[in-house]
């Protein structure tokens, strides 16, 4: 089965201040920007010249006004998979609790043996609802 390598994602509390960081001093440039009203969070995705798959992702949630601490600052893996359902399935036989199922077709979290979040993005247009994922409860946080 296929997987793809997506990003990593990191909370900051200032866009502007991480990006200098990242672009200005590291090198970085940023590649995509999503603006969501609705959730109050910005993501700005960052990659290396010419590298958009290697790509650090910095989450800005509006109103957040403090800094994130240790443990907290930083998100998730995330992988574009071949199929979500069989993946999903795969781990779950292999005793994984699926945090967040992927009740769109689309999305789903599972964490590690150390509690690392992994997001698992269907590659591709999402599948159709389906279950038992369309009417999977979360477990757990992600």
């Amino acid at each position: 089965m296929k997987i793809t390598y997506l990003h990593t994602m990191v909370r900051v509390k200032d866009i502007e201040a991480s990006k200098r960081f990242y672009c200005d001093l590291l090198g970085l440039e940023e590649t995509r920007r999503v603006e969501n009203e609705k959730g109050r969070f910005t993501l700005v995705f960052l990659s290396p010249p010419g590298q958009e798959n290697a790509a650090v992702e910095l989450t800005h949630n509006w109103d957040q006004s403090e800094g994130y601490g240790e443990g907290r600052n930083f998100g998730h893996l995330a992988y574009a998979v071949e199929d979500i359902y069989a993946l999903c399935d795969k781990l779950m036989k292999g005793g994984v609790t699926i945090n967040r199922p992927p009740r769109d077709g689309h999305m789903a979290f599972v964490r590690s043996p150390d509690g690392i979040s992994v997001e698992l993005i269907q590659s591709g247009p999402a599948k159709e609802p389906a279950e038992p994922w369309a009417s999977m409860e979360n477990t757990g946080t992600w």
